[in-house]
């Protein structure tokens, strides 16, 4: 079944990270597997945009102990063989100031815990690490996949989120570039995967399309990351 939890950690902001985790949940899902992305970034709520009914509990209020990880949890309206389940971040400033807190990011890593106890694989949606919540989210995974854009700045912010993550005893494991397909894309030189930008005006992910350019090039991330074989086929190539 391959590792259970991974931490998708933003090199900078804008990486990616949100959109990635949603991609990879989703090939994984394809393949009969059921996983859930949590949402460590508190401020930026990109999870949001991806559950489609209205949101009541959240991962902040999971972590202030007002609501429970089944209550801030919701399933994706993906059409595959497993299980997509979303757990964003969607809360006044207020409670994401209380979140944030070392007592109530130590509630968020229990929940990550918790987490790996219901589904195959948990994914972490981390912002550049700055806050306890991120913190917490690097050091309950198992693995951690720093992400960075194939731009001058994500190139130039890798070594030092790197140093930072080796800083507290959670080194990235990976590094990941996104839209690597951008006309002004620049190389990151220590990519250990690439990933291109697909369409951004879908609203769903494009790796649920085998078509598309993103989808084997997610699959084939997803496998490295996680240790897991996955049994998709891509006209395009890529797995088989």
């Amino acid at each position: 079944m391959g590792l259970s939890t991974l931490a998708f950690v933003g090199a900078t902001g804008g990486a990616g990270t949100t959109r990635l985790a949603v991609e990879t949940a989703a090939t994984l899902a394809r393949d009969g597997h059921s996983v859930t992305v949590l949402d460590a970034a508190f401020a930026t709520q990109g999870l949001a945009t991806y559950v489609p009914e209205s949101i009541r509990g959240d991962t902040t209020a999971v972590a202030t102990g007002e609501a429970t990880l089944s209550e801030a949890t919701y399933d994706a309206d993906f059409d595959v063989a497993g299980r997509v389940a979303l757990c964003p971040a969607h809360a006044p400033f207020e409670r994401i100031a209380r979140a944030k807190t070392p007592e109530h990011a130590q509630a968020f890593e229990q929940a990550v815990a918790e987490a790996a106890d219901r589904y195959d694989h948990v994914l972490l949606d981390v912002p550049p690490v700055a806050a306890n919540q991120a913190l917490a989210a690097v050091d309950a995974a198992q693995r951690r996949a720093l992400v960075a854009p194939a731009t001058a700045r994500g190139r130039d912010l890798v070594p030092q989120q790197r140093g930072r993550l080796q800083d507290i005893d959670a080194p990235a494991d990976a590094v990941v570039a996104t839209r690597t397909d951008a006309a002004d894309a620049v190389a990151i030189e220590d990519a250990d995967h690439a990933v291109p930008a697909g369409d951004p005006n879908r609203t769903r992910p494009s790796a649920l399309d085998p078509n598309t350019p993103l989808a084997p090039a997610v699959a084939d991330t997803t496998e490295a990351l996680l240790d897991v074989e996955l049994g998709l086929s891509f006209d395009s190539g890529g797995l088989l």
